[in-house]
């Protein structure tokens, strides 16, 4: 089967029910906008697991996604929605492209978490945009960029709560929303280590993609440390 949508860690297929798509995990590794590409085997699963427990834990919390049910070892069926372009970040410490654009030191605490968007676009590099230029590109009104930021900081207090209690700090994150039918704004994409900077509150070790960005080995040996975690936190129903 084709899918519908091939992305650098995802494919989308559709399925005998017209609103319910299935949503494959890829081991492939990208960075720097793809410049950078690697195969892990078991990363798919992981980054399925890891989502699945999350999204279920975002759900009890209050937080809407697009998740319908489980699938198997590397697929979710998500509900249809229409993706916005414009990727949120949430960033509670300073690190990876803030601290290079501005100079401001990894590991820098923020006192309020800072919030940025930019725009979904490959080929153009994911530039960074405001709620102007998101108007003014008809990617998102004035109200839904309020709405996403509202969303995106509920969700940043969620997780970072949740990690904290399984030793790790939640230092900055990438999440995608989308529009079902009914109009409703929904999370959507993932929330994985491919996606969230995760290092661990005593060690300061890094957790997450940037293991695989920064050349530090045992890129899989950290997301499978991020699964085990979560698992045996205690705090989410299977």
């Amino acid at each position: 089967m084709e899918p519908l949508y091939e992305g650098k860690a995802k494919r989308l297929y559709q399925t005998d029910e017209a609103e319910i798509l299935r949503m494959e995990f890829k081991d492939e590794a990208t960075a720097f906008n793809a410049e950078k590409k690697a195969v892990f085997e078991s990363k798919g699963h992981l980054n399925k697991a890891i989502t699945l427990l999350l999204y279920r834990m975002l759900e009890e919390k209050g937080v809407k996604t697009h998740l319908a049910a489980d699938g198997d070892e590397v697929n979710l069926m998500v509900k249809k929605v229409e993706i916005l372009m414009v990727e949120v970040i949430v960033r509670n410490v300073a690190a990876g492209s803030f601290s290079k654009r501005l100079g401001v030191a990894e590991g820098t605490p923020f006192k309020q978490p800072i919030v940025e968007f930019s725009y979904k676009s490959d080929e153009l590099g994911d530039p960074l945009i405001n709620d102007d230029y998101a108007r003014e590109m008809g990617l998102a009104t004035e109200a839904e960029c309020a709405e996403l930021k509202e969303k995106a900081l509920i969700v940043n207090e969620v997780l970072k709560e949740f990690f904290l209690k399984v030793g790790l700090r939640l230092i900055d994150f990438k999440i995608e929303f989308g529009r079902l039918n009914s109009g409703e704004i929904v999370l959507a994409d993932e929330v994985s280590p491919d996606t969230c900077r995760l290092w661990d509150v005593e060690t300061g070790k890094k957790l997450d993609k940037d293991r695989f960005r920064q050349d530090l080995g045992n890129v899989m040996e950290g997301y499978q440390e991020v699964l085990r975690r979560i698992e045996e936190s205690g705090e989410l129903n299977s």
